[in-house]
């Protein structure tokens, strides 16, 4: 653990946090609330003795009562990694300012938290979908999605038809269809 680093986040960031730095073998975690964002992502970019440079993961939670934006950053001046957990984002209406002023590469990473959640990236320029269907309706991994068939999740409702396994089809024409190949050994 990187006790200076916690004593130098607690110097320049107290009015922002949400909480007590924590620290635990090679990780430091901070809480922070959406309209601190750009604030507290420059300071520790640009702070001469800060100065996490490196963004190496974004992705979006949801908690079930909340949303949240977890940042990994790096640092040359620090032994730990930086984890910064936006908290508090409203689960009707999912927003966070982007983080894309700072590190260009956030753009996709954001757009994955939108198409998977929901998250709107207030400043990303290239907010779409990146994995669903552009008319796609719904962000599969919010907490709230349904599949089509969860009324069958009951313990006495069996197989549900989605889980049901299928024998491959045979297609006319297909050169392998009356080949038999033999077990491995």
């Amino acid at each position: 653990m990187d006790r200076s680093l916690k004593r130098r986040l607690e110097a320049r960031l107290s009015s922002q946090l949400r909480g007590p730095v924590r620290q635990r073998h090679d990780q430091t975690e901070i809480r922070i609330g959406p309209g601190d964002v750009p604030d507290v992502l420059r300071t520790l970019h640009d702070a001469v003795d800060l100065r996490f440079e490196i963004l190496a993961d974004l992705a979006g939670v949801d908690t079930g009562q909340e949303m949240q934006v977890v940042y990994h950053l790096w640092s040359e001046t620090a032994s730990d990694w930086l984890r910064v957990i936006v908290e508090g984002i409203s689960r009707d209406d999912p927003r966070c300012p982007s983080a894309t002023f700072l590190w260009i590469g956030a753009e996709w990473p954001e757009r994955e938290a939108y198409d998977m959640f929901g998250i709107v990236f207030e400043g990303n320029r290239d907010l779409r979908r990146i994995f669903m269907p552009p008319d796609y309706t719904s962000f599969p991994l919010r907490k709230d999605f349904l599949l089509p068939d969860d009324a069958a999740r009951s313990p006495g409702a069996g197989v549900r038809h989605v889980e049901r396994p299928h024998a491959p089809a045979v297609v006319a024409g297909d050169p392998a269809a009356g080949i038999r190949r033999a077990p491995a050994s």
